[in-house]
């Protein structure tokens, strides 16, 4: 359904994007950023999701800095790589990335949210707590089982954000949420039941259906609330 594209970043870096278009005219333009394991086949499939919704969906591949075309499966061999490649990953370097995603997007529409998973879950808060600084003023963000995101919990959003956490996410404290909900009492929050981390992606032991079933309406729901 979709297509590589190639975007520059602020700092020079060229980058590849996955791209899907909808059919007909679109809702708005989505950057969907990665978990730590590249643009892979799961990502993909959330940004056609997206896609057939209505929306323009751009994931640009953060893990390009470190090698082209790194795309990393869920087995013991990805696992490995993905939790080597991850400390080499600087938010504010990431950021950037997520930029590029952003301005790419809005020539194909003015109206523009930013949607991530997991250390992407943390970009997408960023975007709304610094995106202004790099030229990017989503519209909304969705930020699934944002990693590290205590640490960066009094920030201050610039838009509508909504966060998805499972009660028995083995990577993301109750600390961290507590956190957010108690710098952040606007932010829209939700927890699931028994949903552990990655509950969403439908390729991980963790796969949670009920949970991602749900989560994914409130997502949709909430973006064409505030990009529609």
């Amino acid at each position: 359904m979709g297509q590589t594209v190639e975007l520059k970043a602020a700092d020079g870096h060229e980058l590849d994007a996955y791209v899907a278009m909808p059919e007909g005219q679109p809702i708005g333009s989505l950057v969907v950023v990665q978990e730590i394991f590249g643009i892979n086949s799961s990502i993909r499939e959330v940004a056609d999701a997206y896609a057939e919704d209505g929306f323009v969906t751009i994931a640009p591949a953060l893990f390009d800095r470190f090698g082209k075309g790194i795309e990393l499966g869920y087995d013991e061999a990805g696992m490995k790589q993905a939790f080597e490649l991850y400390p080499k990953l600087d938010p504010r370097i990431s950021l950037l990335d997520v930029a590029a995603g952003f301005t790419k997007a809005k020539e194909y529409h003015e109206s523009v949210g930013v949607m991530g998973f997991c250390f992407g879950g943390l970009m997408s808060w960023l975007s709304s707590t610094r995106g202004s600084e790099l030229k990017m003023w989503p519209k909304c963000v969705v930020g699934y089982y944002a990693g590290g995101i205590g640490k960066v919990a009094t920030e201050e959003p610039g838009c509508p954000v909504l966060l998805h956490f499972g009660t028995n996410d083995s990577h993301i404290g109750a600390d961290q949420v507590d956190a957010v909900k108690a710098a952040h009492p606007e932010v829209t929050m939700y927890r699931y039941e028994g949903a552990d981390h990655a509950f969403a992606n439908a390729q991980r032991p963790s796969f949670h259906p009920a949970a991602a079933k749900l989560a994914r309406e409130r997502s949709l729901e909430f973006l064409k609330a505030h990009m529609a």
